[in-house]
Parts: C-alpha cells; sequence; structure tokens
C-alpha cells in the first residue's frame, strides 16, 4: 500500500485590496464546508511569500487558489496544472505576493522538494484599485466553482472531502476573525471615512486625508 500523500490547499493574494483577496476568501469557504482527512491542510497564506516555503515543501500535493491576470474577462476561472503553475503565476505579475510565491516555488525546486501535483485555480479579477474592498460579484461567484474543481482534482488520487453536518458559521476564519467576510464586508467604512485608493498618509498624489465633518470623522 503506497504512502498517504501530505496535501496542501493554499489561498492567497491580499484581502484588502478587493478581487486580490479571492485566494483566501476560496480556502475560508472550502473550510467552512467540508471536512478532510488529516493528511490535508488548509492555510491562509496571505503574502507570507517565503515564510510558505516549509509548508510548500512538506506537500505531496499542492492546490493553489489565486486572483491572476490572464488577460481574460472579469471572472473568468482558468485551471492551470503541473509545470505550467510558476509560469502562469510569473507572467503578469499584479502583486508583490505572486512575486513571493513564485520564488516559493523556485527554491522548493531548488531543494528537489517540489510538490509532485500543482493545481491553480486562479480568477481574472474585476476590481484591484479598492483599498479595503471586497471581491466583486464575478469574481465572488466563482469561489463554488473553484471548490468544485479543487474537490474534483483531489478525487483523482482517492482524497475525498466531505461535507460538515452543519457549515461553520460565516465568521470562521483561518486565520483572524476581524478579517471574516461578512464583517469586513458590513463594517467597511464609508469612503469618506477611508480613502479607497490606499492609506492617503503615504499617497502623495491622492486626495487630502479628511474632507468631511469632524462630528463624521470622528
Amino acid at each position: 500500500m503506497g504512502e498517504v500523500p501530505k496535501v496542501l490547499i493554499l489561498g492567497i493574494g491580499n484581502l484588502l485590496w478587493a478581487d486580490e483577496g479571492f485566494g483566501v476568501r476560496a480556502v475560508e469557504a472550502l473550510n467552512r464546508a467540508h471536512e478532510f482527512p488529516p493528511n490535508v491542510t488548509l492555510m491562509d497564506g496571505g503574502t507570507q511569500g517565503l515564510y510558505l516555503i516549509e509548508h510548500v515543501r512538506n506537500a505531496d500535493i499542492l492546490i493553489v487558489f489565486d486572483a491572476v491576470d490572464y488577460g481574460l474577462p472579469p471572472g473568468s476561472l482558468k485551471i492551470v496544472e503541473g509545470d505550467e503553475v510558476p509560469k502562469f503565476l510569473g507572467a503578469k505579475k499584479m502583486s508583490l505576493h505572486q512575486t513571493g510565491f513564485q520564488e516559493v516555488l523556485a527554491t522548493a525546486d531548488l531543494f528537489g522538494d517540489l510538490p509532485r501535483r500543482l493545481l491553480l485555480i486562479g480568477v481574472q479579477p474585476a476590481e484591484l484599485e479598492d483599498f479595503g474592498g471586497s471581491l466583486r460579484e464575478p469574481v465572488k461567484a466563482q469561489i463554488g466553482p473553484a471548490i468544485f474543481h479543487a474537490i474534483e482534482y483531489l478525487e483523482r488520487f482517492g482524497i475525498h472531502a466531505k461535507l460538515r453536518p452543519e457549515p461553520l458559521p460565516e465568521t470562521v476564519t483561518l486565520s483572524s476573525p476581524e478579517i471574516a467576510l461578512v464583517p469586513y464586508e458590513r463594517e467597511r467604512p464609508s469612503e469618506m471615512r477611508a480613502y479607497r485608493k490606499g492609506d492617503a498618509r503615504f499617497v502623495f498624489a491622492g486626495p487630502p486625508v479628511s474632507a468631511c465633518p469632524e462630528e463624521e470623522c470622528g
């Protein structure tokens, strides 16, 4: 009987920049709805880059959820396997997290520990320039199909996801509860209070830090 493969299901991206958070939201949704055997690890990789190297080196099968600029219509889902994964992550980088993760794969390969099986489940973002924003609807709508592809891929290797009797609460995350999707969307400050293009203290070409009445800004 063969050795049980170690599986890492990883969501990467930056939740603070709208559709860049797709990967993290997808792995969170997968975790809330499904249970896996002990050889499967689900992880919010965020923008950790090289800090993920040991996790990747220890995996036999790696599934990555991410927002990737494929040059396709917004919300398009594209599945990439095997040796093509590093190429797609490096072709049109949207942010530093993709540079960092491409280096993770290159480093694992250098050590001879690149996972034997690689799957990238990527979505074409609709909006990135919205600091503090959440997923746009065409991208959010692809979370379910992305999860389906991940589960179907694992089935090839005899690894079965099991639906939880009751899904975990929407507030459950793989990292900090403060960034759970529902409160993150519900509690977002108004545009008057929170500059949408970044931190206005460091965006020199941006509008004034605040243009709202003192009683609104607090």
